[in-house]
């Protein structure tokens, strides 16, 4: 019942979203553009993704028929299209043969599954499909963000920054005088960080197909929530980062014509009074908070459980990412603060609603909550205070995340900790008196 109504609950999300897209934005939306996939060129690396997640409910043998199918369809597919001479977005040319399989899986868990199996699978293909949506919802939560947010908080972000010592800036420096080699490592990072993910997710969920169930609680569930939430956030207090209000652009010269002024990463930005500043229809507003630093620290905190291999490996994509996010001027320092915040209020969520809601699970998430919603409006609010007292704001910003990430270690430890409930022992039948 519980994966039926996540199941009902998803699509009319999805059919909300598609309704909404069109509405706001003339494009299709999510729905629309997954099913275009089944034909169309996609971007293969989120299909192969989803099936190699819907994989973890198949037998070994059961993978190799179903990689060796989805390769088979792609070549087929890759050889029509050069035969017509077909145009493809990005030169993306492959992709769709790990979508045909997905819902080939879904086709005979219906048709070939009875019972336990036939959920196991289904749960399996629903994975995996939810791992591509989750995707097209981002892509189409931010240009609704764009189309709908005609202007943006930047100044009120950048001038609260300042408590921080205005991060970016300095990052954007150094990231610069590190030449090539230091960008295109964080640009990997940065860009692959799904890739991390589906590693640490695959690690979680390595035994599926021996036990024939899913674990409690895996990584997979965190990001998909993350990515749920945070673009709403953004509708609430739509920001673009330095590189676009204070900076030239992705592109080198595109933002300057919206841009504030052209001062990241070279000139700190003086400290005024901020005021919403209009900026274009296409830059989504997808900065406060930071989601690439909730999803970097939720992949640090699934880590934790695996291998000392897999442990460095979540150290180091947590430092990268954040490093990232601040050298490229995508991102303040504020904006990291409240990403941290919001992936330990939400893990703290999920893991709460899997061993039952108690008084320390609730009191975990309401601090993160209140904590996360202090942050928000205090940058709203109070930019000003805290750029002209950065000794005073800049340790309470520090000190309001710590507490979050001690009140979320010190409370799963606890339960961690906590002794599994003893069966409970049935009183044994006494004889009848004759």
């Amino acid at each position: 019942m519980l994966w039926a109504t996540a199941g009902v609950v998803a699509l009319g999300f999805l059919v909300t979203l598609e309704i909404a897209a069109r509405h706001y934005t003339g494009q299709p939306g999510p729905i629309t553009n997954q099913v275009r996939e089944v034909i169309f060129a996609p971007k293969p690396g989120p299909l192969y993704g989803g099936m190699a997640l819907m994989m973890v409910v198949l037998t070994w043998r059961q993978r190799f028929i179903a990689a060796g199918a989805a390769i088979g369809i792609d070549v087929v597919f890759v050889l029509v299209r050069w035969a017509v001479d077909a145009k493809t977005p990005d030169g993306h040319f492959f992709g769709n043969g790990a979508l045909w399989v997905i819902l080939g899986c879904a086709v005979i868990a219906f048709t070939r599954r009875t019972g336990k199996e036939r959920a196991l699978l289904l749960k399996g293909v629903g994975l995996g499909l939810l791992l591509v949506a989750g995707r097209k919802t981002g892509d189409t939560w931010l240009l609704i963000t764009a189309k709908t947010r005609s202007t943006v908080l930047d100044e009120y972000v950048a001038t609260a920054d300042h408590a921080l010592g205005n991060p970016s800036w300095l990052a954007g420096r150094i990231l610069k005088a590190t030449g090539p080699v230091g960008t295109h490592v964080l640009d990997l990072v940065y860009a692959q960080l799904a890739v991390a993910a589906i590693v640490v997710a695959l690690y979680q969920l390595r035994n599926v197909a021996a036990e024939r169930r899913f674990p409690s609680h895996h990584l997979v569930r965190t990001f998909l929530v993350i990515g749920l939430l945070g673009p709403g956030i953004y509708m609430i207090f739509p920001v673009v980062g330095p590189i676009f209000a204070f900076g030239p652009g992705t592109s080198g010269t595109g933002g300057l014509h919206w841009a504030v002024a052209d001062l990241w990463p070279d000139t700190p930005l003086s400290i005024g009074t901020p005021h919403p500043v209009p900026y274009d229809g296409i830059t989504p507003r997808n900065c406060m908070p930071s989601l690439h630093t909730a999803w970097a620290t939720a992949i640090f905190i699934h880590s934790r459980k695996g291998p000392r291999l897999l442990r460095f490996a979540g150290a180091f994509w947590l430092v990268a990412t954040l490093s990232a996010t601040l050298g490229f001027g995508y991102h303040y320092g504020v904006d990291l603060v409240a990403g941290v915040v919001f992936a330990l209020t939400v893990e703290g969520a999920l893991r709460s609603l899997d061993r039952g809601w108690d008084r320390s699970g609730t009191r975990l998430v309401s601090y993160g909550a209140i904590v996360f919603a202090a942050l928000l409006a205090s940058y709203r609010y109070l930019p000003m205070e805290m750029a002209e007292y950065p000794w005073v704001f800049g340790p309470l910003l520090i000190l309001a995340m710590t507490s979050v990430i001690y009140g979320y270690v010190r409370t799963t430890k606890l339960w961690e900790r906590e002794p599994e409930a003893a069966p409970v022992r049935r009183p044994e039948p006494q004889p009848e008196l004759v």
